[in-house]
């Protein structure tokens, strides 16, 4: 259990089936509300990056607001010598900007682990603190780094 003492609901490990095993969903967005870790959207497999960063990005009224987000991402990969193909990897992100409150980066932080223990198979987690952490060229960068030629 996190230090936070935050619990996910059941909804979070179907939806992460949904996403790992079923390829239901593209993405998913999660919150801590109540002293749980739900589901707070989940994207259909024609979304697009974008979509789930417009759906990441939320305010608690003026401030920038803390998130979880899961996405299947599929990327051209091109190895030496071979045709090329496409590969699919999840990743687990932390947003937690900079100008967000205290007590959500501190809530959001330190219940991180309780995701990440829980959604095993995940190929990379990614704590993101800015726009440019998060962007979808970082992030295939940073997934593009675990391939091997």
């Amino acid at each position: 259990m996190a230090m936070s003492g935050v619990k996910l609901t059941e909804n979070c490990m179907t939806t992460y089936n949904d996403i790992q095993k079923s390829k239901k969903y593209r993405y998913a967005i999660f919150l801590i509300k109540d002293g749980q870790i739900d589901v707070e959207k989940v994207g259909e497999r024609n979304q697009s990056y974008a979509d789930y960063l417009n759906d990441l990005h939320q305010k608690d009224g003026d401030a920038e607001d803390c998130r979880y987000g899961l996405y299947d991402y599929e990327y051209k990969y091109n190895p030496d010598g071979a045709e090329s193909t496409f590969k699919s990897k999840i990743f687990l992100m932390s947003w937690c900007p900079d100008a967000s409150k205290i007590k959500k980066k501190m809530l959001y932080s330190s219940s991180f682990d309780t995701l990440k223990r829980a959604f095993v198979g995940v190929h990379k987690v990614i704590q993101a603190n800015d726009k440019s952490e998060c962007g979808q060229e970082a992030v295939e960068e940073i997934l593009r780094s675990t391939d091997r030629n």
